[in-house]
């Protein structure tokens, strides 16, 4: 579900008791307070998401520029076993087929580098374009 329906689904039933109880000039007055309510809602989330994806994305820098060969490569490296072992198995050079869990680890290896890097782009212009008018840049 996705955050704005998450928040649609938990407003939907004030709005029906707003529009039982008030009257016209207070029912739009509520709804306005709802809406504004709602963009201040979804605002601290995507602030929360950037500043998740921020602390991950430093993490993964420190792992980058760390000491050790491998703490800076384990990563790839684990990626690149499971690639071997896909490719091992559709060319039948296992002795037997890998079990699914292993397929899920992969797509969730996958999933997460490639939905990280993307929100890693797009949060910061979602927050710009959340951001109320009028207000200067941080």
């Amino acid at each position: 579900m996705s955050v704005i329906g998450f928040l649609s689904d938990l407003i939907s039933p004030v709005n029906k008791v707003i529009d039982k109880f008030t009257s016209d000039k207070e029912r739009l007055e509520a709804q306005a307070a709802l809406v504004r309510l709602e963009v201040q809602l979804s605002e601290r989330m995507l602030q929360y998401e950037t500043a998740l994806m921020d602390a991950r994305s430093k993490a993964i820098a420190a792992e980058a520029a760390g000491h050790g060969w491998l703490q800076r490569n384990w990563r790839p490296l684990t990626m690149l076993t499971f690639l071997v072992l896909i490719v091992a198995d559709c060319l039948g050079l296992l002795p037997k087929a890998m079990p699914e869990r292993v397929w899920d680890i992969v797509e969730l290896g996958l999933g997460g580098y490639v939905i990280g890097r993307s929100a890693e782009k797009v949060v910061p212009k979602l927050m710009e374009a959340f951001k109320p008018a009028g207000k200067d840049k941080d």
